[in-house]
């Protein structure tokens, strides 16, 4: 019988007690947590306590985890600008390797990841949990079945009016090269991006704002303090495809608007168009398919999550599915469904987007 898989967590705060955690409990036929690293011993040692086996290992310094022969999968759940250097230590030490997103600040650190991937054979994968959910999984089967036809235009949207995130380092620059553009918008690119299935780029530019750092009020996450707010709070980018496909990107953490959605996209190709929102009534994912039959113009709005009222169904969130199939994909040795090369794409563009708005040019790739 095939024993579990040995994972160690590099990094216990918040994405890892609000995703990764949880969803890899619930897999103990495929995997078990045995070490959790953390520079704040106790976060780690609550995490250990938690989640993890009853001899897990606890440590503060992550090359001392990765010596750990006996561990099989590392996820790498720290600030943006050790993404990096994390991953690719965890991959010379053998182990398979989960990193949240971005997979990095820079392109070539991003490149980087993949070149130690692929010299010592392990898997990587960065961790874009909107792929999991149930109307993207249904929208990138229609994309794939042919059903919007050839798309040519694309929306990705990551927009908030005012939530601001307030903990951690998520408006220090350094720590996170970037504000929502960085953080919500590579969300929404990923999106774009694996429905148009189409990762070549010709040209990119944008427009990156930080206009309204001192109106905190009223903030969804509470006020911040203006003075260490280092990041911009709105950004906007235009991609053109080699094949002449446009993507229009916008990300924002605190935006004077009503129209509010978050890694979502919309689509227009040559036969239909699909959009992305949140449902009026729940506030859940809504998708809208529109196509025209026999001359007339018709939209299909699929029914999710359905189940029997008071018998209920054992339903996969998007982190239990994307940790699944991260571990399936190791256990059967064959792809994950978040390949680092398109993660290395969406790196690029962002990286684009701000070089762009600082120079004021367009960034050609080819």
């Amino acid at each position: 019988m095939r024993q579990p898989l040995k994972i160690g967590i590099i990094g216990c705060g918040g994405i890892a007690h609000a995703k990764h955690l949880p969803a890899l409990s619930k897999l103990t036929e495929l995997a078990e947590l045995t070490a959790f690293c953390d520079i704040v011993e106790e976060r780690a040692a609550i995490a250990a306590k938690q989640y993890g086996t009853a001899d897990a290992k606890i440590y503060t310094d992550y090359m001392e985890l990765l010596r750990d022969q006996a561990l099989d999968v590392v996820h790498v759940l720290t600030p943006n600008s050790s993404h990096a250097e994390i991953t690719i230590a965890a991959l010379e030490s053998g182990k398979h390797v989960m990193c949240e997103k971005p997979m990095a600040i820079h392109s070539l650190e991003a490149q980087t990841m993949i070149d130690a991937a692929n010299k010592h054979g392990k898997k990587l994968t960065i961790a874009y949990q909107n792929r999991f959910r149930e109307d993207a999984l249904m929208l990138k089967e229609a994309c794939e079945d042919g059903y919007l036809g050839d798309i040519y235009m694309a929306k990705a949207h990551a927009v908030r009016r005012r939530a601001v995130p307030t903990w951690g380092v998520f408006m220090d620059k350094e720590k996170q090269g970037g504000g929502p553009l960085i953080d919500i918008g590579t969300h929404a690119l990923d999106l774009a991006l694996w429905y148009m299935n189409d990762y070549r780029v010709q040209s990119v530019s944008g427009s990156v704002f930080q206009k309204l750092k001192d109106q905190n009020r009223a903030n969804l996450f509470g006020p911040w303090n203006p003075d260490d707010y280092e990041v911009e709070d709105s950004a906007v980018g235009y991609i053109k495809m080699e094949n002449g496909a446009v993507i229009y990107l916008e990300a924002s953490w605190a935006l004077n608007t009503l129209d509010v959605r978050e890694a979502m996209t919309t689509l227009s190709g040559t036969k239909g168009g699909a959009e992305m929102r949140r449902s009026a009534s729940g506030g859940g994912p809504e998708l809208l398919l529109n196509t025209e039959i026999y001359g007339k113009l018709v939209e299909v709005r699929p029914e999710m999550n359905a189940s029997i009222p008071y018998y209920g169904s054992k339903v996969e969130n998007e982190a239990d599915r994307e940790a699944r199939q991260w571990l399936e994909a190791i256990i059967e040795d064959k792809e994950p469904l978040v390949k680092p090369e398109e993660a290395l794409v969406v790196t690029r563009i962002l990286e684009a987007i701000y070089e762009s708005s600082r120079t004021g040019k367009e960034i050609r790739f080819v």
